[in-house]
């Protein structure tokens, strides 16, 4: 029996020298790809093509960090939620955007794309679910009906929720003039839902007049912090008419940079992390990119 259990012991001492692997902890690294959507323009606004990788120089939570990926004016596929103010509010506007909105799908949407229409009033209504039909986009868009109150950061937070569901470029439209009148999801949850699903927010601030010292701004300071924080932008639509900012809002999305990284740091932590993008000889460019985005460690 001793014998046995010595020849038992010494076979385990054989088999562990000659695979020493298996004696070590496996040490298992997963480090999340970090995409980084950015429009670059001009001091006049216009859109700034042509930049290299060298370019741009970026850091997570002031710590440099590499680019591993860079793409001019990026064919990605592109998943957009396309959300309609149509409380009483803007029901005026309502014909013009619809037919604004008709052309903007028919020159944005290709086959690899998807869309999804919302409206928003009392409550959200998902009007048309993700497809790339333009036909079915259009039937949706007549289908739209005005309700008296403004659950606007509800339909932030649906919309993003349903586009956490997708990879790739994802983008949530707003036409509104901001005002938020239906007591549901708080501004700050709404934005969160957006940074974590990864979705960028372009506004179409819809105010009768933008210069006008009597309205109310708070809902269109609430449009601009979502677009700014989220990397999208935002527009007045009165500066050049709906059917134009529609326009330049596709020229955005069609001219944008696509850079990644995969973090570097001297430590892990979760929560939010701060982007910043800086470009060297370049002091009047606008850079339009999202703040920043939210980690935990199964991410990394």
């Amino acid at each position: 029996m001793r014998r046995f259990l010595a020849l038992l012991l010494l076979s385990a001492l054989t088999a562990s020298a000659q695979n020493p692997a298996q004696d070590k902890e496996t040490l298992h690294v997963k480090t999340r790809l970090v995409n980084l959507y950015i429009n670059v323009t001009d001091e006049h606004g216009a859109i700034v093509g042509g930049l290299n990788k060298e370019d741009f120089a970026l850091s997570e939570d002031g710590e440099p960090q590499k680019i591993v990926i860079f793409e001019r004016n990026t064919e990605l596929p592109l998943t957009m939620a396309l959300a309609i103010d149509t409380s009483g509010s803007v029901k005026h506007d309502l014909p013009e955007e619809v037919r604004a909105a008709k052309r903007f799908t028919r020159a944005l949407l290709r086959p690899i794309d998807r869309m999804s229409l919302y409206e928003f009033q009392t409550e959200v209504r998902e009007v048309v679910p993700y497809t790339n039909s333009r036909s079915q986009i259009d039937r949706g868009l007549e289908d739209l009906q005005i309700g008296p109150a403004t659950a606007l950061y509800d339909a932030i937070y649906l919309a993003s929720q349903s586009l956490a569901h997708y990879n790739g470029r994802k983008v949530l439209v707003l036409i509104s003039d901001g005002g938020n009148t239906v007591k549901g999801v708080s501004f700050q949850t709404a934005l969160e839902a957006a940074e974590r699903a990864d979705v960028m927010i372009y506004s179409l601030i819809d105010v009768p007049i933008e210069a006008s010292a009597g309205r109310d701004l708070g809902g269109e300071h609430a449009l601009i912090t979502l677009s700014e924080q989220t990397g999208g932008r935002y527009y007045y639509v009165e500066q050049a008419g709906l059917a134009n900012t529609f326009a330049q809002l596709s020229a955005d999305l069609r001219t944008q940079y696509l850079l990644g990284y995969y973090p570097q740091r001297k430590r892990q932590r979760e929560g939010y992390r701060q982007i910043s993008v800086t470009m060297s000889g370049k002091q009047n460019y606008q850079l339009h990119y999202r703040a920043g985005y939210f980690a935990d460690h199964a991410a990394d």
